[in-house]
């Protein structure tokens, strides 16, 4: 099998431009989907419960007589967990115990200090109250997500975590069911779409809403949290997933043909990149793809991604496969190489990195410990993965003393009056005289 996969040499003249070409992602939707979204969101705004019931009979096929048969019971939970093979709760387990103690180190603390005269400054770190997790279906299921998404607002502190699981033609899926369960996951409703980001942003008479919506899903779930953020708080857009594997040559070829399929297999749209200084290597990468892509069960969807958005990259060395990776600002980025250290000191954006030969994106997609919720399209030049801190606030903490009060006043004062705010500049003032 032949792989039509596009070669770049860096050192050409019109590497930017080619590459600027090949990363092209337009996250905006079409005008008919965000009037779709629109439409949506407004009906479930107005019409809570109603509105939810009937879109999600019309989009998802179902047939219900009521909203309460939307929600899961905790118990049909736990019978899922206790009935799912021996293997695949052990898996679970482990993924879950690993997730949790690696987002334990994140969780942040109040802290404050003193100073001389007794005034105190610091801040207080609290938890959000309530958060939904959207959870996606149809194509595939992702009991994974489940625990990337719930366990770090469980160890944030969030009181009440809200999951929405998608269930075409009224099918579940026993795996998250059982991952939902083992998160601890609070209430768990079986609406999918827009809809569901409508009532998780606004509430309906069954369905509370909640302070921030967290979780991926397709184009219309994306645009819906586009479209109530500011509502609601919200982890990122996603984009189509993302690798990028800088290799110096000695690992295996299969290896990383591997590596480069396990994030073309999740759609048409996914991108894999290789960054490598030998062009040999790079050959003998790609006769390893054709010679595993036949073994594949989406090899479909694999060739499609990879003939569509796959990029093999020819530079002068490893230095310069890091400006490259930084310039990508990948969501997945392994460093294949003897001593991957060294490098990482050069490498400034990627979503999540994977030292050395032995650690494979895929150990981090399900049990390694951090969140696999990354941010994708180079949207990792500002921003970072899912973590405890995104289930916690911050409030400032400022107690001044007379002497203090009366010492920043004037600084107040003059900066207040500056920009015409008199009454921000007389609030201070009273304090130093004493009025």
């Amino acid at each position: 099998m032949t792989l039509n996969i596009r070669h770049l040499n860096a050192t050409d003249p019109g590497f930017s431009a080619e590459l600027k070409k090949a990363l092209a992602w337009d996250s905006l939707a079409s005008p008919a989907v965000l009037n779709t979204v629109n439409s949506i969101l407004e009906e479930v705004k107005t019409s809570g419960d109603s509105a939810v019931l009937e879109l999600t009979q019309k989009l998802d096929q179902r047939v219900l007589s009521s909203i309460e048969e939307l929600e899961i019971p905790l118990d049909r939970l736990q019978k899922s967990l206790a009935t799912i093979p021996s293997d695949q709760l052990q898996a679970l387990e482990n993924a879950a115990l690993r997730i949790k103690l690696y987002h334990e180190k994140q969780k942040q603390g109040s802290w404050q200090y003193t100073e001389a005269d007794g005034s105190t400054f610091g801040q207080q770190v609290t938890a959000l109250d309530r958060v939904g997790i959207y959870i996606p279906g149809g194509k595939a299921s992702y009991p994974s997500t489940v625990l990337m998404d719930a366990i770090p607002a469980k160890v944030a502190g969030v009181i009440e975590v809200i999951a929405m699981v998608p269930a075409p033609n009224g099918e579940l899926n026993e795996l998250v069911l059982a991952a939902l369960a083992l998160a601890e996951v609070d209430r768990v409703f079986t609406v999918g779409g827009a809809q569901a980001i409508a009532a998780l942003a606004y509430g309906t008479e069954t369905i509370p809403a909640v302070d921030k919506i967290v979780g991926p899903g397709n184009i219309y779930v994306a645009t819906a949290k586009q479209q109530v953020f500011g509502q609601v708080g919200i982890d990122m857009i996603a984009g189509p997933s993302e690798i990028l594997v800088i290799c110096d040559s000695e690992t295996d070829p299969d290896w990383i043909a591997m590596d480069l399929f396990s994030q073309a297999e999740h759609d048409e749209d996914a991108q894999s990149v290789l960054v490598c200084p030998d062009a040999g290597y790079i050959k003998k990468v790609q006769e390893s793809m054709e010679k595993l892509l036949p073994e594949m069960e989406r090899k479909s969807i694999i060739q499609a991604s990879l003939e569509s958005r796959g990029l093999m990259i020819k530079v002068d060395d490893l230095e310069h496969a890091a400006e490259v990776s930084n310039i990508i600002a990948p969501e997945h980025l392994e460093l294949s190489l003897e001593s991957p250290e060294e490098l990482l000191p050069l490498i400034k954006h990627a979503g999540a990195i994977f030292l050395g030969r032995y650690t494979s994106e895929a150990l981090g997609d399900y049990c390694a410990g951090p969140s696999h919720v990354l941010p994708t399209s180079g949207t990792a030049r500002f921003s970072s993965v899912l973590g405890v801190y995104d289930f916690q606030k911050r409030s400032s903490l400022i107690s001044c003393s007379a002497e203090t009060a009366a010492e920043l006043a004037e600084t107040a004062s003059t900066l207040a009056r500056s920009e015409g705010l008199t009454a921000h500049a007389r609030s201070a003032e009273y304090r130093k005289d004493g009025k």
